[in-house]
C-alpha cells in the first residue's frame, strides 16, 4: 500500500458520519486528539505510508461557529452571507426558494425562526438539514479553506480527498430543477447540467488550492470526489493546474460484462490521457453497496441504495467470485487503484442490518424507502473469536456486525492459501513488481464474453461467459482469482494474470 485515506475525524455532531464538520482544525474526542493525529502521521511516514485526509468544503455542520452566528443574524448580514440564505416564495414566504431536493430525500431547504419567534429565511442544504451549504461566492469562505489546507499541510498530511468536489458553486439564479436528485449519481449525458452540480466556477477554486499544495515540499495530492459524467467532463478536474486525481465512479457503476467493462475502461483512459493525468479505479467505498454483494445481484440490476431485510438478497458465493475477478482485473489496469477497508477480506454488505440500527440520514429523509449506506460501514472483523471481532472491548460496535462475519475475519485468512486476503496481498506485490500502475494498456480481445489486454509483460484475461476459456499456449499463470479447470482453462467469472 502507498497511502491511507482517512474519513472525517473532525469535531462533529455526527449527523452524517462526520461529514457535518463543526471545526476543521481539531479532532473529535471520539477519535482522539491532535497529538494523536500527529503521532499517526509520523508513524505512517516511518512505514512509507502517505496520509490523505478528508476535506468537506461544500457544507459545514449546523453546529459550526459560522452557522451558529448566522442563525440570529439579520438577512443580508455578513454572518449569513457565508451560507446560502434566501427569502421564501409565495405571499408569506412559506414556500422554499426553489424546488431543489436533498440527495438524502426531501426538500433541500429548511426555514429558520427569527428571534421574535416568527418564521424567517430559508437556508440551502443539498444533504442533511445539519449540513448547510457554504456560499463559495463569498471571499471569506475561500480564505478560510486556504487556511485549513495550510493547517493540515503544516502538520504533515500528504493531501486531501475533497468531498462533493463538484458541488461548491451553484448556478447564480438558483433556477428550479425538475429532475429528481439521486444520491451519488452523475449527470446523465443527454440532459442539461444541474444548477447545483459541476458548475465551471469550481475549477478556479482548485487552481488556487493546487498553488497552495505545490508550495509545500514533497508531493502533496488533491483527489476529487466528483460524481460527474461524461468522462471528458470529469477530466476537467485533473487538468495540470488543478487536482491530481478524481475518483472514477463510472467504472465503479459499470455492469459486469465484457462490453461494459471495455467501454468504460477505454473511455476513462482516453479522457484522462487527454489532460495528462492518471486514471483511477475503484470498486467499493463508504457510499455504495460493497462490490462483493453488488456483483451477486443479476447483471443489469439498478444499483441499490442499500440492501436490507425484505429486499432481494445477493448471491453471496457468486458475488465474492465476481468480486475477486473484478479486483484482479482492476489491479492490472494502469493508473491508481483505491481499495475500501474490508474488501481485502472479501467482506460483503451487511444486507440484514436491522432497520432500527440505521444511522444514515437517507433512511429517515427518504421516508424509509432508501436504506442508505450503513451496510457498507459496519466495522470490519479482525479476530473471529474476539468481542466485536476485535473492533472493541465489547460486542457493542457502533453498527451491529452480522454473525456470519467470523469466517471473513483477518485471523481466519492470513497465511491461508486461496483466501481473499492473500489474493489481494499477492496481486498488490505483483502490481508493484511489474509496474502496472505506470504501464500502458493494449487491448488483445474485447468480445461479448472475454476481455483481454496486455500491460507491460503481463497478459490479463477475464472470462465473463459461461463456457471455460483455454489459456494461450505456453502461458505462465502468475495469479488467478479462482482455481482454473483441471485442463487449465479459465472458468466463468475468473481473471488470470499471465506471462509469456
Amino acid at each position: 500500500m502507498d497511502a491511507v485515506w482517512l474519513s472525517p475525524f473532525y469535531p462533529s455532531p455526527q449527523a452524517d458520519a462526520g461529514y457535518d464538520v463543526a471545526d476543521y482544525r481539531d479532532i473529535d474526542p471520539l477519535f482522539g486528539t491532535l497529538a494523536d493525529a500527529d503521532k499517526l502521521i509520523a508513524e505512517a511516514r516511518s512505514r512509507n505510508l502517505r496520509v490523505i485526509v478528508d476535506l468537506v468544503p461544500n457544507h459545514t455542520s449546523s453546529a459550526h461557529r459560522w452557522f451558529r452566528a448566522a442563525l440570529p443574524a439579520a438577512p443580508g448580514s455578513a454572518e449569513r452571507s457565508r451560507y446560502i440564505f434566501r427569502d421564501g416564495r409565495g405571499p408569506a414566504g412559506d414556500q422554499p426558494p426553489n424546488d431543489w431536493q436533498s440527495v438524502f430525500g426531501g426538500p433541500a431547504w429548511t426555514r429558520t425562526v427569527d428571534a421574535d419567534g416568527q418564521p424567517g429565511q430559508w437556508y440551502l442544504h443539498l444533504f442533511d438539514t445539519g449540513q448547510p451549504d457554504l456560499n463559495w461566492d463569498n471571499p471569506e469562505v475561500h480564505a478560510e479553506f486556504l487556511d485549513v489546507l495550510r493547517f493540515w499541510l503544516d502538520r504533515g498530511v500528504d493531501g486531501f480527498r475533497v468531498d462533493v468536489a463538484h458541488g461548491l458553486i451553484k448556478q447564480a439564479d438558483l433556477a428550479d430543477w425538475q429532475e429528481p436528485q439521486e444520491i451519488l449519481s452523475g449527470n446523465e449525458i443527454d440532459k442539461p447540467r444541474p444548477p447545483m452540480w459541476d458548475q465551471d466556477g469550481v475549477h478556479e477554486i482548485y487552481r488556487q488550492w493546487r498553488q497552495v499544495l505545490d508550495s509545500y515540499p514533497g508531493e502533496r495530492v488533491l483527489v476529487a470526489e466528483a460524481w460527474v459524467e461524461p468522462a471528458e467532463r470529469l477530466a476537467r478536474y485533473v487538468r495540470p493546474d488543478e487536482m491530481h486525481q478524481a475518483f472514477n465512479f463510472e467504472y465503479l457503476l459499470a455492469a459486469w460484462s465484457a462490453p461494459a467493462q471495455y467501454a468504460v475502461i477505454t473511455r476513462s483512459l482516453e479522457a484522462t490521457d487527454s489532460v495528462g493525468a492518471p486514471t483511477t479505479w475503484v470498486l467499493s467505498n463508504h457510499d455504495v453497496v460493497r462490490h462483493a454483494s453488488r456483483l451477486g445481484l443479476p447483471v443489469g440490476t439498478v444499483r441499490p441504495n442499500g440492501i436490507g431485510i425484505g429486499d432481494p438478497q445477493p448471491d453471496a458465493a457468486l458475488g465474492l467470485r465476481r468480486a475477486r475477478a473484478a479486483t484482479l482485473l482492476m489491479l492490472a489496469l494502469p493508473g491508481s487503484a483505491y481499495l475500501y477497508q474490508g474488501e481485502e477480506l472479501g467482506l460483503p454488505e451487511h444486507t440484514t442490518l436491522p432497520d432500527e440500527a440505521r444511522q444514515d440520514p437517507t433512511w429517515v429523509r427518504s421516508g424509509h424507502t432508501q436504506r442508505g449506506r450503513d451496510g457498507c460501514r459496519v466495522p470490519i472483523p479482525w479476530e473471529a473469536d474476539a468481542p466485536s471481532y476485535g473492533f472493541g472491548p465489547t460486542d457493542a460496535s457502533w453498527l451491529p456486525q452480522p454473525a456470519l462475519w467470523a469466517e471473513y475475519a483477518l485471523d481466519r485468512q492470513r497465511d491461508v492459501p486461496g483466501s481473499t486476503y492473500e489474493l489481494y496481498r499477492a496481486a498488490l506485490r505483483l502490481r508493484r513488481a511489474h509496474g502496472l500502475g505506470r504501464g500502458t494498456l493494449e487491448w488483445l480481445s474485447s468480445g461479448d464474453e472475454v476481455l483481454s489486454f496486455r500491460n507491460g509483460e503481463l497478459t490479463v484475461l477475464t472470462n465473463f461467459g459461461a463456457a471455460p476459456v483455454p489459456l494461450p499456449a505456453g502461458a505462465e499463470v502468475l495469479a488467478a482469482s479462482a482455481p482454473l479447470d483441471d485442463d487449465g482453462a479459465v472458468p466463468a467469472d475468473v481473471t488470470v494474470w499471465l506471462r509469456g
